[in-house]
């Protein structure tokens, strides 16, 4: 799936990331001739492909070095609970509806309202029963700005609101603010804006508003200065939001951004921002710790020694840490980077490394699940599916213990299920098969891994396992899954296929797309967000209120983040496979490495 993805030396911050000396950059393997992993002159040579993949840019030595104070001196710790008792008297203690809405969104942005989930949908529930009671307002009594940050928190929240709340800035022919001030017009756009992208595929109002809301933003971005403080705020405000909205980022990584902003504000409150610093810092000392252990993990496993496949564990790491942010979910960020590393590793043995025929045994013997089998496969699978195998066998074990329910059934197929969908792309690119873009959507969605990776989240992070949603997750037919998946695989596609198709890959969507249609590509790239990824967040959006409590709303905020996380990673390239793309290492070293300065 090329998923789950020099000079001198590299240093950030004050992390120093290895050097040539230290990083021998890998050379393409030499052709050889392999029978179950030994080579032998007696044979016809085997030629085999490279992805040419850099080695990882983070020196394991300094990971291992860290030493956190916020881990170790308690007093960041007891000012913290202190804080966090401060912030939830002011959430007890706001009084009208639009202040408790614009505290719980600075909540959400600063990454703080993890701590205060019952006393925000407490909230929440009683501005939406109030609504459903006296649901009559007028631009006069309610203004864009409110009315659009209540429709998004309440829809992000699971609530049922209809688009039509948005009819009272509608003329008969089109979308217009209500508010003449400059200042204020910006910021109901931008909330007008950011609620846009809570649609589902039948709010066709919505999509009128993103169009209009979109326009006028930019707009704005060109008649606006930037002459005061609240103005360069709105500012950064815009900037953000139209290259990517609120909804597609990733928590973490807005948080550390919002933290930096919301100091500019002219309303800033002083202790909520040093709440949202020292929990910061703290929460990134935890995963600190995460990673050292995963760190560790990775080197005793030999993989990394497998010279065609990346070496990316804190790559792999990254990615969970917008999955389960929260610092008590240190098990499910290992055993997800564990799960993530493999993906890794099996999916450079069918992308580049492994022959059709080897790769047609190893997906047999994943099938069935047998360990008496290792020795038919070549030298260079068996320590990849041994590990495969203790891995999940061991997850599988702990959640016997804890939850009494034997998930490894589920966790066998769904790894066999992401064996076939690689074997197959294989086989297309063995053969030169070039597939219309539903059918490759049909197989590519599975093959980017999602499948697996949240069949392993509902089995690890859901305390009571529903066998009917095991099963429909299982059969690959729950559309949470789905979406998130199709998400995961464009985002991946747009980032990474230049660089595979180079190496000679199978075609990927939007290629698919141009060879099926005659599209260009920048026809087919704009195809591939504004239509495919943003027709899945559709969908992942009805879900948030059609499904309700038949499935753990933890899971569903996995599958969601995990199409975010897919956005960042590859918004400037293959952050995965490249880990030398500077934005994307500034982003790693952000939130995993640098404090935020508390001064």
């Amino acid at each position: 799936m090329a998923s789950l993805g020099l000079g001198g030396p590299l240093i950030y911050g004050n992390a120093p990331l290895g050097s040539m000396q230290n990083r021998r950059r890998r050379t393409p393997p030499r052709l050889a001739c392999h029978v179950a992993g030994k080579t032998t002159s007696a044979e016809a040579v085997v030629v085999r492909r490279s992805g040419n993949y850099r080695p990882s840019v983070w020196d394991e030595n300094y990971i291992h070095s860290l030493e956190n104070k916020y881990a170790k001196q308690s007093q960041f710790q007891d000012r913290a609970k202190l804080l966090e008792e401060h912030v939830r008297n002011m959430l007890d203690g706001t009084e009208g509806s639009l202040k408790q809405l614009e505290l719980i969104d600075t909540l959400q942005r600063l990454g703080l309202s993890h701590h205060f989930g019952r006393e925000i949908k407490s909230i929440l529930q009683k501005i939406y029963t109030g609504r459903q009671e006296n649901d009559t307002r007028t631009p006069k009594t309610e203004d864009l700005h409110a009315i659009a940050l209540e429709f998004r928190l309440l829809r992000q929240h699971g609530f049922t609101v209809s688009q039509d709340v948005f009819d009272v800035i509608k003329n008969e022919k089109e979308y217009e603010t209500f508010i003449e001030d400059l200042d204020d017009s910006v910021k109901g756009l931008l909330s007008l804006y950011e609620a846009s992208y809570l649609s589902t595929k039948s709010d066709t109002k919505l999509k009128e508003i993103r169009s209009y809301s979109t326009k006028r933003l930019r707009d704005f971005m060109i008649e606006s200065g930037k002459n005061d403080e609240n103005e360069s705020y709105i500012h950064e405000m815009m900037v953000r939001s139209l290259e990517m909205p609120y909804h597609w980022r990733t928590s973490r990584l807005e948080a550390r951004w919002y933290i930096d902003v919301y100091g500019k504000t002219k309303d800033m409150n002083p202790l909520l921002l040093e709440f949202a610093k020292l929990d910061f810092n703290i929460t990134q000392a935890s995963y600190q710790e995460d990673l050292k252990d995963v760190s560790r993990w990775w080197s005793n496993t030999g993989l990394k020694k497998l010279h065609f496949a990346r070496d990316r564990i804190l790559e792999n790491y990254f990615w969970t840490v917008e999955l389960f942010h929260e610092p008590e979910f240190a098990y499910h960020r290992q055993k997800h980077t564990i799960v993530n590393a493999l993906v890794t590793t099996i999916d450079d043995i069918y992308d580049i490394y492994g022959t059709i025929e080897e790769l047609q045994q190893f997906t047999e013997i994943i099938r069935k699940w047998d360990v008496n089998l290792l020795d038919e496969l070549p030298e260079y699978m068996r320590s990849c599916f041994l590990v495969l195998y203790n891995e999940t066998n061991q997850i599988g074990h702990d959640i016997l213990r804890d939850k009494k329910f034997n998930v490894i059934p589920y966790l066998k197929k769904a790894w066999a299920d992401l064996a076939d969908s690689y074997l197959k792309e294989a086989k297309w690119h063995k053969s030169g098969y070039k597939p219309r873009f539903e059918e490759y959507i049909e197989n590519a969605w599975i093959s980017i891994s999602a499948p697996v990776i949240l069949t392993h989240t509902y089995c690890i992070l859901s305390d009571r396992i529903s066998k009917e949603t095991f099963d429909t997750i299982s059969e690959n037919s729950d559309p949470i899954v789905r979406s998130s998946s199709v998400v995961l695989r464009v985002a991946n596609d747009l980032g990474t296929s230049p660089d595979e198709l180079a190496r000679g890959d199978v075609l990927k969507s939007m290629q698919c797309y141009m060879h099926e249609t005659g599209a260009s590509e920048e026809e087919a790239r704009e195809h591939m967000t504004t239509g495919v990824i943003s027709d899945a967040w559709d969908e992942m959006n009805y879900n948030i209120t059609a499904r309700g409590s038949s499935v753990d709303s933890r899971f569903f905020g996995v599958a969601l983040d995990l199409g975010r996380m897919a956005q960042c990673m590859y918004q400037y390239g293959d952050g995965h496979g490249c880990p030398d793309i500077a934005l994307t290492v500034d982003r790693a070293h952000s939130l995993l490495f640098d404090p935020v300065p508390l001064d």
